[in-house]
């Protein structure tokens, strides 16, 4: 159909779609990197943003399906003209300082109030203009599907994303970011006003398309069945829970940043095009035969205890050492997985997506799907379990979808051609395969645990025997997620000895014990774990550790004797410690420890040049801060050094081991002494002169140029190894 100018709207439908699209997922990484620092840096803070998104993306697609039955085009547009207006209102999008928490309680319900507050209902009116501009497209257009435009809005989307780390991120601080984002959403207002005009020139039928006879289309009936809805709403959930589970799982091993929150999204959505775009591309017996291999890779992986020895003695231990304790392969198995269960929940879905006449209640309950599986995780896994078994449940019910598609497609090309015997060697594969991946998926569930385990907003903290048949090395630890957070050993003449990154011979120790021929010292720690450094204390010694995860300062006074025998005065203060620090008055420490990790890494809010500020503020002019750098995956020594140079302090950084150390360290040694990094920072050079620091002290080298980190500007994906 064309309009009286001589040209038709597609265009501006295909321009508003995938503007709006962009603007949908570019706002996602964008707010939830701007409130992380407030709430600890937590990996639940993308799971909980992610809730809140899939929620109003559904009362968005709800809408959309309640604005297009209501009687004529020209209502619709005033209604949703009007309300674009009122978002204009609430912009920008950037939350005032003001809205920083207390504390470290209620964070997820916090969390959900600065949503709704500054993005809920900019983000309400991009939520609902894919089905609602589809359904416009549609009866203009009754000769064409819609559905390409789904694809079209899932690749704006896929933009949005990918551009955020690469592009965005690293060239715009936070502030300029919902700026322009603001902006962006004024110039997504400006085309909905010409799409208005241009459905005021066209006449319309009533209907989205001609009613088919449900003969034609077995859809096209006034009832929808109740096997098409549950499907519409069973596969976008599985495939929701997958991609936050899995989400979760890897951050929760590396690092909380937005480029590994975008990696398993963009996965999720490039499923979605690949599978609306077109039908074909999607080949069902393949993607459920592979789906069904990468379950059974990821299980695979759990169970090398059982094949150590194999390798072992096929003189292959280093490389299957490296393959089964490297995050990053096994990172990439899970992504994988990811990828192509969501390949199979979405072309399932496309292959029951009903005549265009039902659009907006397919998306609806597509929309519904992916809330839920959010609220599953986010929500209902916490308050049931107490690890992330969403994680192993949903690949198994994954691994059953597959099973079920593959044996569907086998019965109808393949096993009316095969013999008896083969058909029974097909399920005794078929069995074999689930055997192995509930055994594995049993596996990774059971590793986790131990004699205790506590799931909160902040993760999963457990605690663990280890080394139970070498009593001179046993001990208990305390674990948040994989990550040793404190180990204390069993023996009665070595309980209360300082271990892990904390032993004299790391940075940290050198510190302490370097100023130990001083008068009593204040000593700041962020991070508390299980509270070893309280070891160090002396009579007459004030310790302060600042924990945001109360459950942690109950687990370390409860089940280790750091706290409880030290000699000095210790205070547990609860709250992220930044915004505790900013509140209290100067402190005058002489030693301040940075060493509060969210996964793999110290969290980006406290390794700005303003955090620094705030910690110079409480330190003595001769005292030192001590940075936990040690990281795997991430370089934070040229972070620390860049911030040194800013405010002219004398910095080194102390590896511990020097050199390199054997991959089987923890076999080898155990954890008496963990291998750590640490960097010092002091207004005093002659600290760095003394004795147990100057014998291991190295100079910081930085080979590439590095701006300041700030809190308006900081890129963690620079800094990966």
């Amino acid at each position: 159909m064309k309009d009286r100018s001589g040209y038709g709207p597609a265009g501006w439908f295909a321009a508003t779609i995938l503007w709006g699209a962009f603007l949908l997922f570019q706002v996602q990484p964008l707010f939830s990197k701007m409130i992380l620092p407030w709430f600890g840096g937590s990996p639940a803070v993308w799971t909980t943003c992610l809730l809140f998104f899939q929620t109003v993306l559904l009362a968005g697609y709800a809408y959309a399906h309640g604005l297009v039955h209501l009687r004529g085009v020209s209502r619709q547009n005033l209604v949703h003209l009007t309300l674009a207006a009122l978002a204009l209102l609430l912009l920008p999008i950037t939350p005032p300082e003001t809205w920083k928490p207390p504390d470290g309680k209620n964070a997820v319900w916090r969390i959900l109030l600065l949503l709704t507050r500054h993005v809920g209902l900019p983000y309400f009116l991009l939520a609902a203009t894919s089905p609602l501009v589809q359904a416009w497209y549609a009866r203009v257009y009754r000769e064409r599907s819609p559905y390409r435009l789904y694809a079209l809005s899932n690749f704006g989307s896929l933009v949005g994303l990918v551009s955020y780390p690469f592009l965005v991120e690293p060239a715009l601080t936070t502030q300029r970011q919902g700026q322009l984002w603001s902006l962006a959403f004024g110039a997504y207002v400006v085309l909905c006003g010409v799409i208005a005009l241009r459905l005021g020139r066209l006449r319309l039928a009533p209907e989205t398309g001609p009613k088919p006879s449900p003969a034609a289309e077995p859809d096209a009936g006034n009832a929808l069945s109740w096997s098409a809805v549950t499907c519409w709403i069973a596969l976008p959930a599985l495939a929701s829970t997958l991609l936050m589970s899995i989400t979760n799982h890897v951050c929760q091993n590396v690092a909380v940043v937005p480029l590994l929150w975008i990696v398993p999204l963009t996965l999720y959505l490039l499923t979605f095009i690949i599978c609306f775009d077109k039908e074909r591309w999607y080949v069902r017996r393949w993607f459920a035969a592979a789906a069904i291999l990468a379950v059974l890779a990821a299980s695979y992986l759990v169970l090398f205890r059982y094949l150590d020895k194999l390798f072992e003695s096929l003189g292959q231990r280093v490389l299957w050492w490296h393959l089964t304790h490297s995050v990053a392969v096994e990172a990439g198995v899970y992504l994988l997985v990811l990828f192509l269960l969501c390949m199979l929940c979405h072309g399932e879905l496309v292959r029951r997506k009903p005549h265009p006449r039902r659009l907006t209640a397919f998306y609806l309950a597509v929309s519904a799907g992916g809330a839920l599986g959010g609220l599953l995780v986010a929500v209902i896994s916490p308050l049931l379990f107490s690890s992330y078994i969403e994680l192993n449940l949903g690949l198994l019910t994954g691994l059953g979808l597959a099973m079920a598609v593959f044996v569907n497609e086998a019965r109808v090309r393949w096993l009316p051609h095969v013999s008896w015997l083969l058909r029974g060697a097909a399920l005794a594969l078929i069995a074999g395969v689930c055997l192995i991946a509930v055994w594995g998926q049993w596996e990774a569930w059971d590793r986790e645990r131990g004699l205790l385990h506590v799931r909160n907003f902040y993760g999963v903290l457990s605690l663990k025997e280890r080394y139970p048949e070498k009593p001179e090395w046993a001990g208990l630890a305390l674990f948040h997620g994989r990550t040793v957070h404190g180990f204390e050993l069993r023996a009665a003449d070595q309980r209360g000895q300082p271990t892990t990154y904390y032993s004299q011979e790391s940075g940290v120790g050198r510190t302490l014990v370097a100023l130990s021929d001083a008068q009593p010292r204040r000593v700041g720690v962020v991070g508390l774990g299980a509270g070893t450094l309280a070891a160090y204390g002396r009579a007459g010694d004030y310790y302060r550790f600042y924990e945001i995860d109360d459950d942690v300062s109950q687990l370390a006074q409860r089940f280790f004797t750091f706290l409880p025998q030290s000699a000095a005065a210790v205070d547990i203060i609860s709250g992220d410690a930044r915004l505790s620090l900013e509140r209290e008055p100067p402190q005058r420490f002489d030693v301040l420890v940075l060493d509060a990790f969210s996964g793999d890494t110290v969290p980006v809010h406290l390794l700005t040049a303003e955090a620094f500020a705030v910690y110079l503020r409480h330190l003595n002019p001769r005292g030192a801060i001590a940075v936990h750098t040690s990281s795997l995956y991430v370089d934070l020594a040229p972070v620390v050094h860049q911030i040194a140079k800013h405010y002219e302090l004398t910095d080194a950084v102390i590896n511990w081991p020097q050199g390199s150390y054997s991959i089987h360290w923890a076999e080898e040694q155990g954890y008496a002494v963990t291998p750590s990094q640490w960097m010092l920072l002091t207004r005093d050079p002659a600290l760095l002169l003394r004795p147990p620091i100057r014998e291991v002290a190295e100079t910081v080298f930085v080979d590439r140029r590095l701006p300041l980190w700030t809190d308006q500007y900081n890129n963690l994906f620079q800094m990966l190894r």
